[in-house]
């Protein structure tokens, strides 16, 4: 148990000194378990880690799911998103705001990763907003919010990681995004109108679309339409595999990218290698965390701490909403893949022991991770934003983000309490 509690206040003192999560992992967890059994012994885990967090044929969904986002995004498909959203809301006040949170939440449903999300969005929508002189506090917390919808509407590669790691089934898990994803994207739609509704020049509206405009823009679609249904309908349908689904939305991705001549031999590549940089930080942050839980399973604090917590005599529920406020905190300083890393393995075994089903788990452990990405000081999608917008501080977006924050934080509290919004259309489907 000291040995465990000891590894925990030297990982996080490496991750405060800025040493990469996936290093820190893997070193805290290494000199643990040497400490622990051996120096041979530490060596093999780190050779078994490695195997099965590189060549574990179910991880291959990862890398295929980052591609189809890669190049849904390089086709532009979220420039048809946004003018179709824009025809039916950008006349209202802050609808310029509205259009690209619901454009966020249509992209995500073919991406499956929050910063591609707000980059995306950040190019596609900020120049209008600007053009109609909103805010820039509002412009840029619409899209860092917006963009989070990433990591929860289906394909979601953190949904991925967490049923991997779980053992959880990953079209359960699919289905379960749905509805949550719903209602954060009405969420922070709510969260605009009030913004708008205290102080109307941060969102003035836009042009009125007439209805033929209207039905005109809602055509152009018909891509995402295609290949959400095909991806996600084929899953539920149990036409394929999660992976093989993966494999068909990369393609169809490809397809749609050469059809909207977006593709060069140049372009391509940089598609790949961007692919490549983003599943090797994953899988260099998922080897880490191997080492670093078998080190923590051999101390047997994960028994110890189930057997305490269970034992305090507390209702369950108050045990679920600490869950809630530690992913809340750890939302500030972690980025989403290393707190599923990091904490599942230690609640996941609570959460099975009090009864409660892993699916809603795993939906209340992705909404608090998007918390986290626009929550200070991280705030990763704040960072990816402020990269694609260089003019705009900090503090601005920070500023920006609040209201959507406290809309977050509401639908986590509403999702922890009701589990059903979770397990609804899982148990439906499956």
């Amino acid at each position: 148990m000291s040995a465990a509690l000891l590894g925990l206040v030297g990982l996080f003192a490496l991750i405060f000194a800025r040493v990469p999560i996936a290093v820190s992992l893997a070193v805290v967890g290494f000199v643990g378990f040497s400490f622990e059994v051996g120096v041979e012994p530490a060596l093999a885990l780190v050779a078994h880690a490695t195997k099965e967090g590189t060549l574990n044929f179910e991880l291959s969904v990862v890398p295929l799911f980052v591609l189809m986002g890669n190049l849904i995004a390089r086709a532009r498909l979220s420039d048809e998103l946004y003018a179709a959203a824009y025809a039916f809301l950008g006349h209202l006040k802050g609808g310029l705001a509205l259009a690209t949170i619901a454009a966020c939440g249509g992209f995500s449903a073919v991406c499956g990763s929050s910063m591609a999300t707000a980059a995306t969005m950040a190019k596609v929508s900020m120049p209008s907003m600007r053009r109609y002189n909103y805010d820039d506090r509002l412009a840029t917390g619409a899209i860092a919010a917006g963009g989070t919808l990433g990591i929860l509407i289906p394909p979601s590669v953190m949904l991925l990681i967490y049923g991997l790691v779980t053992e959880t089934h990953i079209g359960k898990l699919f289905a379960a995004g749905v509805i949550p994803g719903l209602i954060g994207v009405l969420g922070y739609m709510a969260a605009v109108r009030y913004t708008t509704w205290r102080d109307p020049d941060q969102g003035p509206p836009g042009e009125r679309t007439d209805w033929p405009g209207r039905w005109r823009a809602l055509r152009g679609v018909w891509g995402v339409v295609v290949l959400f249904a095909l991806v996600m309908g084929g899953i539920y349908a149990g036409w394929f595999t999660p992976t093989e689904a993966a494999a068909i939305g990369a393609a169809g991705g490809f397809i749609f990218a050469l059809l909207r001549r977006a593709l060069s031999f140049k372009s391509l590549l940089d598609v790949l290698v961007e692919t490549t940089r983003t599943s090797a930080k994953i899988f260099a942050v998922l080897i880490g965390a191997l080492i670093f839980s078998e080190f923590v399973n051999y101390t047997g604090v994960h028994k110890g701490f189930v057997e305490w917590v269970t034992g305090l005599g507390v209702s369950s529920w108050v045990i679920v909403l600490v869950m809630v406020g530690v992913y809340l905190v750890l939302g500030c300083v972690l980025e989403s893949l290393s707190m599923i890393l990091l904490t599942v393995p230690l609640f996941f075994p609570i959460i099975t022991e009090l009864g409660y089903d892993p699916v809603w788990f795993g939906i209340v452990v992705v909404v608090a991770m998007e918390i986290g990405l626009i929550t200070p000081p991280i705030g990763v999608n704040v960072f990816v934003l402020r990269s694609v917008q260089p003019d705009v501080s900090m503090a601005t977006i920070f500023r920006g983000v609040m209201p959507f924050f406290f809309a977050d934080v509401g639908r986590i509290l509403l999702l922890a309490l009701v589990p059903v919004l979770s397990t609804w259309l899982p148990n439906l489907l499956f």
